[in-house]
């Protein structure tokens, strides 16, 4: 089951027997669990009638023999397993998978989560959380699960959709925000959604109702330089702009601490390994989605390969892994801004 579809299962109080929320963006499985920590049961309800407790300190048999009793008010109880990757019952192993050994004459018995599913409290909302991919899903216990309740992985956003999320996520607080502004904060902040929400969180403490975040809004507040960052360092490269190449290098050579060298060198590397993706699509009417951008990137790369030839860009990557070596201490000392220098000029000329 997808995000939202889940927020409106839980806004329609439609409650499954069992949840499993698991995979490597812990943003969506964190709102999900927080919906079902605070929405299902109300707050006298919850001091009696839910349980949270974590993998390591219980067995599947303490959990079950919650799940299996009655609420003491109300007609739900709610029992949470949080970090549940360390129960052992979700350690399987690839022979009790339906693919598993078939030359094997004895047959795995069913494991107790198994059994309880057979007949669940109905009563019971049971909920393992997981900060991983969570179980094999082919084993029989997570069959059984699917089944029953509901499977619900939390996987991360694609660096080319991030922007767009970033934008439909502002809009849901009543916000609106400028691509650009909106492309300054994926491009600085990652893919971490827990830090994008917390950084529009304190936009959204200081603008007005329904205000815009502009790119002048996230310099002033957040830290972000919407002048000098690694981002406008790619577009002046690509444009082959010198002058305005070699001013933002000056000033990350005089802020090094918030322009360390080891993330400069692999945004530089990231930029041009997807122009030599681009320069080398024979057609390039879906290079957007080949080459996993937002279209609104794109315009970057149509500019940067009327500069670059495929030969210069195989190049200047070999220049960049120079500096990466150079930088980590292979070879000759070298300061970390005259390394970024020579390596700007190589690009550049």
């Amino acid at each position: 089951m997808e995000y939202g579809e889940i927020l409106k299962h839980f806004k329609a109080r439609s409650y499954k027997p069992i949840y499993m929320l698991m995979g490597t963006e812990s943003y969506f499985r964190d709102q999900v669990l927080e919906v079902i920590e605070t929405t299902i049961l109300n707050e006298a309800e919850r001091a009696f009638g839910q349980t949270v407790v974590y993998g390591r300190d219980v067995t599947m048999d303490q959990v079950l023999s919650i799940a299996k009793g009655f609420p003491m008010m109300g007609d739900k109880q709610v029992v949470i397993v949080k970090e549940a990757q360390d129960m052992k019952e979700f350690k399987s192993k690839a022979s009790e998978t339906d693919g598993g050994d078939k030359k094997s004459k004895k047959k795995p018995e069913p494991n107790l989560l198994e059994l309880y599913l057979e007949s669940p409290t109905p009563s019971t909302v049971l909920v393992f959380s997981f900060s991983n991919d969570g179980p094999d899903k082919r084993t029989k216990m997570m069959k059984s699960a699917e089944s029953k309740g509901i499977l619900f992985k939390s996987v991360p956003v694609k660096d080319y959709q991030l922007a767009d999320w970033i934008v439909t996520y502002v809009k849901s607080r009543g916000f609106s925000i400028d691509m650009s502004a909106a492309s300054m904060l994926a491009e600085n902040l990652g893919s971490d959604l827990s830090k994008i929400v917390n950084a529009i969180n304190k936009l959204a403490i200081i603008l007005p109702d329904h205000g815009n975040i502009t790119a002048q809004v996230v310099e002033e507040n957040i830290g972000i330089s919407k002048d000098y960052n690694v981002w406008e360092l790619t577009k002046a490269l690509s444009k082959k702009e010198v002058l305005k190449a070699n001013r933002i290098i000056h000033y990350f050579e005089s802020n090094p601490k918030s322009n360390p060298l080891p993330l400069i060198i692999p945004a530089l590397f990231g930029h041009f390994a997807k122009l030599a993706i681009y320069i080398s699509l024979p057609n390039k009417t879906n290079a957007a989605q080949d080459m996993g951008l937002n279209p609104y990137a794109l315009n970057e790369y149509r500019e940067a390969a009327k500069n670059f030839s495929a030969q210069k860009v195989e190049r200047i990557i070999g220049s960049i892994l120079e500096a990466d070596r150079r930088s980590k201490g292979v070879g000759p000392h070298i300061e970390s801004g005259d390394i970024l220098k020579e390596l700007i000029f190589k690009i550049l000329h």
